[in-house]
């Protein structure tokens, strides 16, 4: 599946008899991302759908939500609602309540919508947690959902990036963040490439070489520096072969796709120490990482992927989830009162094929989530292809 291509399946909700009125949105400093449901016609059900629009075009998802409302069907006696959340909840509202007139908007805090959104998706999906390293074949392994469910750390990768500690439902504090984030690497590769769009971003790291950019150990000491268990391949310095004392490098001296992977090597290192050392002090053992900066990349999942376990010496793993960038919005949408009683009357499986395809440059790891009133088993034979 190629990057540019890279998106959430729709849930299944095939006894799902009762209207949903509601369409929830997350709007971040780089993306804001929608959940809403369609109803499956004369045979009952319905899906929740996801779509993305970049922030900048605020526009094009205020008019995409405003053809939702519009398609409603305004017999059903209920109020349309939009949940929203993230910090374009607050930016956006007066522009939001102008182009949707009739329509509730109702505004959600985005970190308790985080952690309900991950903990839906971990705890009721089969196969939503994965973890990924490329030592082993297949490097997609799928987790168990835990017995003890909490404590845990959620790191959330925006536009900047916020941790968060999980200690019971709608129980969490923000312990640390940083600044470093998708933003971050979004705004340097806009300067020093001529990428256009992160998935553009993302495709040209995977033919990028970070050693004709970055300092490595090898480079300072000719071999391993083995006293300190550094191999010849670390980096020791992000961009170190860049400056030279005295000199300017020349136009085109370095390669786009070698600066592409040496950005996307810098951010993701930093992410993965800093989400150790906030687990190491605070004596937690759990890493989820969520958020649209991750998008399925093999190299940025395999880059936090490593620094979890270098820093904490093969204790730790990092965990992910295949609805990675949607965590806010279902959470935005679950809100919804009559949604929150409902959705426990109901359990989850998934006619899901658990195996990694790994096709060009990404992983397709999706399936179609169905929600039923039975108890259920997963059925790798029967994949849907619908996607969103």
């Amino acid at each position: 599946m190629d990057p540019s291509t890279h998106g959430t399946r729709d849930i299944v909700l095939p006894n799902q008899t009762d209207h949903v009125a509601q369409i929830a949105v997350d709007i971040g400093g780089s993306l804001a991302k929608i959940v809403y449901f369609t109803p499956g016609g004369g045979s009952g059900g319905g899906r929740l759908c996801f779509k993305k629009f970049e922030t900048e075009k605020i526009d094009e998802c205020i008019q995409f939500i405003a053809t939702l409302v519009n398609s409603e069907d305004k017999n059903n006696n209920k109020p349309q609602v939009l949940k929203t959340t993230g910090g374009g909840a607050y930016l956006y509202e007066s522009k939001l309540r102008a182009h949707l007139p009739g329509v509730q908007v109702q505004k959600e805090d985005e970190m308790e919508c985080l952690i309900t959104g991950l903990d839906f998706f971990m705890t009721e999906i089969p196969f939503e947690v994965f973890t990924y390293d490329e030592q082993f074949l297949p490097p997609l392994q799928f987790e168990p959902t835990p017995d003890d469910v909490y404590p845990y750390i959620l790191v959330n990768i925006g536009s900047g990036v916020s941790l968060l500690k999980v200690t019971g439902p709608d129980e969490f504090s923000r312990i640390s963040g940083t600044s470093l984030g998708g933003g971050t690497l979004w705004g340097l590769m806009s300067l020093l490439t001529k990428a256009s769009s992160f998935d553009e971003m993302l495709e040209m790291s995977v033919m990028g070489d970070n050693r004709n950019v970055d300092l490595l150990v090898g480079d300072i000491y000719g071999s391993d520096y083995t006293k300190l268990g550094l191999k010849s391949t670390r980096i020791a310095s992000s961009f170190g072969k860049v400056f030279k004392k005295g000199q300017h490098p020349a136009e085109g001296q370095f390669r786009s796709l070698d600066i592409a992977k040496s950005l996307l090597y810098m951010v993701s290192n930093n992410i993965g120490q800093i989400a150790y050392l906030n687990a190491q002090q605070h004596d937690i053992k759990r890493i989820y990482f969520g958020g649209c900066f991750i998008r399925g990349h093999p190299i940025t999942m395999n880059t936090l992927s490593y620094a979890i376990q270098f820093w904490s010496k093969g204790t730790m793993k990092a965990l992910f989830l295949r609805h990675e960038g949607h965590l806010g919005a279902i959470g935005a949408f679950l809100k919804y009162h009559p949604m929150r009683k409902a959705r426990h009357s109901f359990s989850y499986s998934e006619n899901f094929k658990p195996e990694v395809i790994m096709r060009d440059n990404s992983s397709d790891v999706y399936g179609v989530l169905e929600e039923t009133n039975l108890e259920l088993t997963s059925q790798p034979e029967e994949v849907e292809d619908e996607v969103e």
